[in-house]
């Protein structure tokens, strides 16, 4: 399919996760930007679902925005979304995030990101889906330490099931692709963040916590080093991908297989800000928006996460011309004013 058909006003985008953080913040785009949005998440309760509605609340303001409650691993519930729209862009964006709740509630992983998965897969194969552009995450580097890390390496290390879900994702998207030619794109997020954000992330943790006078939980002794990215640089990148669907490359070879391209049409691409921030950093840009220092609790590495994250995302500036590039200080200030306006000075009971 041409580049140039692929958005069109005529045809609704499938976005999943529409409720959640990066799937409102894509769909109000689309929507401001005139594009239908058909957007579909089950408002499961990981975390506080009251901004889960006040997200999709804005969203209804649209007039193009249809909404569907529902679990993708439904498979009956999603053959009939499938059935109903014309998609010719999807976007799959509907996961069970969290990589320490992946200790506690395995089976989650299953059915949201393999049953759910399979469930999208079927559905834009069968309906002649133009482009699946599907969240990875950079927690598929697991025991990775070159850094940044690249597409082009290899990633067969996870270290939570949660990144173990991302790239089997990965795998069953290329196989896709493959066998009956479905174009898909996979985008690795690094460290996403700003406002309407998840509230088990650790800048809403650590803003609820100075705000209320209690200590932030600082891991590896505050020895992290992450590539935190602003939400709407990742929302830049995820529209211009979504507007050309991959082709094969012609340069792949079996001899020397290359991870992050195929001679299907599949790709991968980093989004991440390429600029990585020491943890100590980070708290400090966020005690100067506070006015306020953070009384820390000093502690060790928790089981699955990783010390280091940094993106290589000169394939994503090469193929479409963008590289990520707010500031911590200045997606933090963002974020402060939103959190202020939607919570006040951080009441305890509400995030």
């Amino acid at each position: 399919m041409a580049e140039s058909a692929l958005l069109d006003p005529a045809f609704p985008v499938l976005v999943t996760g529409a409720a959640g953080f990066i799937g409102f913040h894509l769909a109000r785009r689309l929507l401001a930007e005139g594009f239908p949005v058909v957007g579909l998440d089950n408002v499961n309760d990981y975390y506080d679902v009251r901004i889960k509605w006040d997200r999709l609340k804005m969203l209804e303001a649209y007039a193009g925005f249809t909404f569907h409650r529902l679990d993708l691993s439904d498979r009956a519930a999603m053959e009939a979304v499938f059935d109903r729209y014309p998609f010719r862009v999807v976007v799959h964006l509907a996961a069970q995030a969290g990589v320490r709740y992946s200790l506690v509630n395995p089976y989650a992983y299953v059915d949201s990101n393999l049953m759910g998965f399979m469930n999208i897969l079927e559905g834009c194969r069968h309906h002649g889906v133009g482009h699946l552009v599907f969240a990875s995450s950079s927690s598929v580097y697991g025991a990775n330490t070159r850094m940044p890390f690249s597409v082009h390496h290899n990633v067969d290390h996870p270290v939570s099931l949660y990144a173990a879900t991302k790239k089997a994702n990965e795998l069953m998207a290329h196989t896709y692709a493959h066998l009956y030619g479905l174009p898909c794109t996979g985008l690795r997020f690094f460290t996403v963040y700003g406002p309407w954000g998840r509230p088990d992330m650790a800048l809403f943790l650590f803003t609820r916590a100075i705000l209320s006078g209690e200590p932030i939980k600082v891991f590896n002794y505050g020895k992290m080093r992450r590539d935190f990215t602003y939400i709407d640089d990742i929302i830049e990148g995820v529209v211009r991908v979504m507007q050309k669907a991959p082709a094969p490359d012609p340069q792949w070879s079996g001899d020397a297989p290359d991870p992050g391209t195929s001679a299907a049409p599949y790709r991968i691409y980093n989004i991440g800000n390429n600029h990585p921030v020491e943890l100590m950093e980070f708290i400090r840009a966020l005690e100067e928006c506070l006015g306020t220092e953070a009384r820390k609790e000093y502690l060790p590495m928790q089981p699955g996460d990783v010390p280091a994250t940094a993106a290589d995302i000169d394939d994503l500036a090469r193929d479409f011309g963008f590289r990520p590039a707010t500031s911590i200080q200045d997606g933090i200030r963002e974020f402060v004013a939103w959190y202020r306006a939607y919570y006040g000075d951080g009441s305890p009971d509400r995030p």
